[in-house]
């Protein structure tokens, strides 16, 4: 029988959508049903677990599954002994301390004494231990937003991405404790054989999300400002340079980071690059 390495994933929400599409970005083919708790690849050996994604820490931990791509607050609030194998960095959002509107608030010092709901009390507890701030802590595992207006607590801390539900429940955002992005964990202790299908994984992995931050462009330059362009964009190695008819220009061929990217434009149009094509970058490795 075919070793399979077993990959747990949210079976819907915010992780879910995107962990598929990097997968299959990836080359590897699957169905994807909704309505299916666990299914294989086609044409590579994975199989897939669709869990909720507060269970999928323990069910690697517990070998369940050899690895999967969970909230990074979800691993560090469950705090298992698991390996992070990459940050794939999607999925981002912040663990934020919010508080009615009429609350005076200068910073976590003004909790002290106060009854904080959440549904990460450890990573919570940790912030208020490092910040000298004795606080009581409700664990609520649903509709944190609602705690103060019933009476529960005086302030949430809690998952915020654009803010909508907390003024929906007259709360406001006042201070971010945490940041999450979504990683990839895994079981300590796999075999060889599935150390190696991982290793295969990675390097798909690995290619789709650097070439998500890179553009590969090409141009014409005038010769004479070679030397300068290549200070200026750099590539992988060095710019591509083949010699054109008129044997004053280049055409140029390199790949820039997006962070760099403008800066780059502006620059080559100040030394006369021309006919400047920009594209995007399916798959890259080095």
């Amino acid at each position: 029988m075919e070793t399979r390495l077993k990959i747990a994933l949210q079976k819907s929400g915010r992780l879910s959508e995107k962990s598929l599409e990097l997968i299959r970005e990836s080359g590897i083919h699957f169905n994807s049903n909704s309505r299916v708790l666990k299914e294989e690849a086609e044409n590579f050996p994975i199989e897939f677990l669709y869990l909720r994604d507060d269970d999928i820490p323990s069910y690697v931990y517990d070998g369940v599954a050899d690895i999967g791509i969970v909230g990074r607050n979800e691993h560090d609030e469950q705090n298992f002994p698991l390996d992070i194998i990459r940050d794939l960095g999607f999925a981002k959002c912040r663990l934020s301390i919010a508080v009615p509107l009429d609350f005076q608030y200068t910073d976590l010092k003004s909790l002290e004494g106060k009854r904080i709901a959440t549904s990460y009390p450890t990573i919570l507890q940790k912030a208020l231990k490092e910040a000298n701030v004795q606080a009581r802590i409700y664990e609520i595992s649903g509709s944190v937003e609602i705690t103060p207006a019933i009476g529960v607590a005086d302030a949430i801390c809690d998952l915020v991405s654009t803010g909508a539900t907390l003024a929906s429940n007259g709360l406001r955002e006042v201070q971010s404790i945490y940041t999450s992005t979504a990683v990839m964990v895994g079981h300590p202790h796999l075999s060889d054989e599935k150390k190696s299908i991982l290793n295969r994984l990675l390097l798909r992995l690995d290619a789709v999300m650097k070439a998500a931050d890179y553009k590969y462009i090409m141009f014409n330059l005038p010769k004479e400002h070679l030397h300068e362009v290549a200070s200026i964009i750099g590539g992988m190695k060095s710019p591509t340079v083949t010699p054109l008819l008129d044997d004053d220009w280049v055409s140029v061929q390199t790949v820039v980071h997006e962070e760099r990217f403008w800066d780059a434009l502006e620059k080559l149009k100040a030394l006369q690059a021309q006919g400047i094509l920009v594209t995007s970058i399916e798959k890259m490795a080095d």
